[in-house]
């Protein structure tokens, strides 16, 4: 039996270069010299480029991303309603619709960074 991939866990390709990913990260957090005044850099990069509100389906519920938050513990989520609820979804994990919204290659770009960051830290027990 042939086994297929749902769309879902199915990723594209990146759309952008890694020049450009490396472009996007340095102007996102140029001058910052913290964990948080980065955080600050990549809202206000959201901010300045995400086409918002988009609609996309989590978990097979569709639902409106309305903005892009900050929360205390430096992470940036979507959130996303859907009637009169609320929830909050790290943008990294937020699925995204097709097409993309303008804008979208900033939540790759800040992946990247994230997964880079992620991946230098030093863990001790």
């Amino acid at each position: 039996m042939k086994r297929t991939r749902s769309k879902q866990t199915t990723r594209a390709k990146p759309r952008i270069s890694a020049e450009r990913v490396a472009e996007m990260i340095e102007e996102a957090t140029v001058d910052a010299y913290d964990e948080s005044e980065q955080a600050i850099g990549w809202l206000a990069m959201f901010e300045n480029h995400l086409d918002l509100p988009f609609d996309t389906d989590v978990l097979g519920v569709r639902v409106t991303v309305e903005k892009i938050d900050l929360r205390d513990d430096n992470r940036i989520v979507a959130v996303c309603r859907r009637g009169k609820q609320k929830q909050s979804i790290a943008i990294t994990e937020l699925p995204l619709p097709t097409p993309k919204p303008a804008g979208a290659d900033w939540i790759e770009a800040y992946s990247h960074w994230r997964g880079r960051q992620w991946s230098s830290a030093t863990f001790r027990p």
